[in-house]
């Protein structure tokens, strides 16, 4: 199925969520009846960004809070040391059920709805009503078998038509499968890589005493230990005391048989075809709805059926499942935890060629000592590593939008390394790089190099394809037909802001 689209054009001058600015906000969107994984991934490589299945892009030079797209290096990244505190807080919970006293105060400002959408779900809500073309899929298949294979030159892919979802528990020491969480993170400078771990004086006195022992005894450190009266059996963990234990040590160690909780974490297909996300609907609606009220203070009404399933629910994203990509495959995900039997955490992520984009994290409010948008962020790291094992190419965890004019979206430059979209060059740039600009300016480019342009930008628009009257034809084609003049001015702009390849891939459907 090919990636079928309605442009919306420019919304300008309406509420920003972030500064409170009445008419400040500025965006082009469109409403996507399908999307494949790799249009999707590379729009988001161009600034675009979905809800449901809308997928919008700001006016980065026009609105009033600038928001770059921003992505974490997992395979360089190194947990700090807040991080740790967190992940330690979790296990000391599962493991004897304590609870840390007093008030969280590392927990993040999560995601919001603005963050999500363009702030309007009467917007949303009305596009889907306007947009549900139930015959729009068969025409666009009976266009695309009478083109033929002469269509374009492009890897075919399976659809996922039912996942089985997987089920992987936590604290077992096992690496999970499907282990995945979402939200975003928390304050606290990230590890300086560049810098030699930090350790603790508990462990320097150690090992002064280890090297005084050396001394003293020439026959070998592992006798030193011995004289002591410490079995050999101790030495290896000694003797590696001093070397930082990875993310995955920290989120995996061993629980005793006698664990006060048990949590498990399920990675399942967003999809009402499947049996496991059908049949724990009730329960995750319920939980996102008791977070909303609690976190964002949303009114119960403004919480229903029908805005959950059109924000978190529905997806563009066709699944699919190639032979080079992970065993889960493609797609949507609801990434539920499970503490003792009961949701307590849902992540909403895609699972994209290149990367794990995360979408939205709702909690039980219940449970905020256990700071789970941190925990979450971490174990989303850890999950993009381990997809990356089998699939080289998906090595990137993107956070969604980074605002630095807003100080509560500012947390997600503290997952380090990583890096900012350039809005005019769509190139990355090191977040490092960007901050001392983002001082300055609201709107940057951070690509320094003044003669350096967007590779992809469309050149030549008379070959974008347009879905119309059940046919396609590129652009060259259609535009003969039409007479209204607003008409081209959309087009171009669209084909603009998706870039050529997209624009050459995706069908802009015009009625």
């Amino acid at each position: 199925m090919a990636s079928v689209v309605e442009y919306k054009g420019l919304r300008a001058g309406y509420h920003c969520g972030y500064c409170d600015s009445k008419e400040g906000k500025a965006s082009c969107g469109m409403w996507a009846h399908s999307m494949t994984v790799q249009d999707y991934q590379d729009l988001i490589d161009r600034g675009w960004r979905r809800s449901g299945k809308y997928v919008y892009k700001p006016v980065m030079n026009q609105t009033c809070c600038p928001q770059y797209t921003i992505r974490c290096r997992p395979l360089q990244f190194q947990p700090s040391k807040s991080h740790k505190k967190v992940l330690k807080k979790m296990l000391k919970f599962l493991a004897k059920g304590e609870v840390p006293k007093g008030s969280c105060e590392d927990e993040p400002m999560d995601s919001t709805m603005d963050d999500a959408v363009v702030g309007d779900f009467a917007l949303i809500n009305k596009l889907d009503i306007q947009c549900d073309l139930k015959t729009l899929s068969d025409d666009v298949k009976e266009s695309l078998e009478s083109e033929g294979k002469n269509s374009k030159k492009e890897e075919p892919h399976e659809l996922l038509q039912a996942q089985d979802s997987v089920g992987e528990k936590l604290g077992s020491g096992e690496p999970s499968h499907s282990v995945k969480v979402h939200t975003v993170p928390k304050p606290g400078k990230g590890a300086d890589l560049s810098k030699p771990p930090c350790r603790k004086a508990k462990e320097i006195r150690k090992e002064r005493k280890r090297l005084k022992r050396m001394q003293q005894n020439p026959a070998g450190e592992l006798e030193g230990f011995q004289a002591q009266g410490h079995p050999p059996s101790l030495f290896p963990p000694k003797a590696k005391s001093n070397q930082p234990k990875s993310l995955e040590d920290l989120i995996f160690e061993s629980l005793p048989e006698n664990a006060s909780h048990k949590l498990e974490v399920r990675l399942v297909p967003a999809s009402f075809e499947d049996p496991e996300f059908k049949s724990s609907f009730s329960q995750s609606f319920s939980l996102y709805v008791k977070y909303q009220v609690a976190i964002h203070q949303d009114l119960p009404d403004e919480c229903g059926k029908t805005e959950f399933t059109r924000f978190l629910c529905s997806s563009p994203l066709e699944a699919e499942t190639p032979p080079n990509g992970p065993d889960c495959g493609y797609g949507s995900f609801h990434q539920q935890y499970w503490l003792d039997g009961k949701i307590i955490a849902v992540g909403v992520i895609d699972i994209l060629p290149n990367c794990v984009s995360s979408v939205y994290l709702y909690y039980d409010p219940d449970y905020s000592f256990l700071s789970l948008g941190v925990y979450s962020a971490l174990r989303e790291i850890a999950f993009t590593r381990q997809l990356h094992e089998k699939t080289s190419q998906l090595s990137y965890y993107y956070m969604g939008f980074y605002i630095h004019s807003c100080p509560k979206m500012k947390y997600k430059g503290q997952y380090r390394p990583s890096d900012l979209l350039c809005p005019e060059t769509y190139v990355w740039v090191p977040i490092e790089q960007c901050l001392p600009s983002l001082e300055n300016s609201k709107y940057c480019r951070f690509n320094q190099d003044p003669e350096a342009v967007d590779e992809d930008r469309s050149t030549e628009p008379d070959r974008l394809q347009v879905f119309h009257k059940r046919a396609i034809m590129p652009y060259g084609v259609y535009k003969k037909q039409q007479k209204d003049p607003s008409e081209e001015a959309a087009v171009l702009q669209y084909a603009s802001l998706v870039g050529q390849k997209c624009s050459e891939r995706m069908l802009l459907f015009r009625n």
